[in-house]
């Protein structure tokens, strides 16, 4: 690591910290002009590459992911926590997966179940739109078929 300062090329260490999103930030301190600065690491993770309806390949994308739970839950009792958690969950289960490609409807349905677990109306917004159904029939007919994973919530209102 280059220093900042003089661009001298040794520096020490002088403190470590790991944060809970992998990121490490050390305290250096320049051997030639006694400088102290932090550098931030990160661990570069391989995802695989998702395979979309159309057969299109691309990166697995977390932001992606993040956004479109987001706009399911968009005004329900669902925290940012909650929704990182769904994505913390769904992203190291990709990883572990092994596979250098995954099917775009795989992590689809993980979204779906964690959604169904989690808040009736924001896995009612995601199902209509990721399962693209043609009309309401089509759409009544799949919720009907689902089972509901959770009771009613206190306060909440029917569909």
């Amino acid at each position: 690591m280059n220093c900042p300062n003089c661009d001298h090329l040794e520096s020490r260490v002088l403190e470590t910290r790991v944060h809970k999103d992998g990121e490490i930030r050390r305290r250096r301190e320049c051997l030639k002009c006694k400088l102290r600065f932090t550098t931030a690491e990160a661990l570069l993770v391989q995802f695989p590459h998702v395979i979309k309806k159309d057969g299109r390949r691309e990166p697995y994308n977390r932001e992606k992911l993040r956004r479109g739970i987001q706009i399911a839950c968009k005004k329900r009792p669902v925290s940012i926590a909650e929704i990182e958690a769904i994505v913390g969950r769904i992203s190291s289960w990709v990883q572990a997966n092994g596979d250098r490609e995954l099917n775009a409807k795989l992590i689809g349905q993980a979204v779906i179940e964690e959604l169904r677990k989690m808040d009736d109306v924001a896995y009612v917004r995601f199902a209509s739109v990721y399962k693209s159904f043609r009309d309401v029939n089509e759409f009544v007919e799949s919720l009907g078929k689902e089972p509901r994973a959770s009771a009613k919530k206190p306060g909440s209102q029917e569909i």
